[in-house]
């Protein structure tokens, strides 16, 4: 499973609800982009949320 490199962010589960109320397993997946990034002075493909790269935590290469 995916997971941001920089911020751990990875999928999350939970219900979705009917009208009626029945419950249903189901998944939230993180807005994860495959980025290029310097990781210990090397470039390096890994996968960063989108909220990461536009606070400016990373920077691509």
């Amino acid at each position: 499973m995916a997971k941001c490199f920089i911020t751990g962010k990875k999928k999350s589960f939970g219900n979705t609800r009917s009208h009626a109320m029945n419950a249903s397993r189901r998944d939230w997946k993180a807005n994860l982009q495959k980025v290029r990034i310097l990781v210990d002075g090397k470039p390096k493909r890994v996968w960063v949320s989108a909220r990461a790269l536009k606070s400016g935590k990373v920077k691509r290469v």
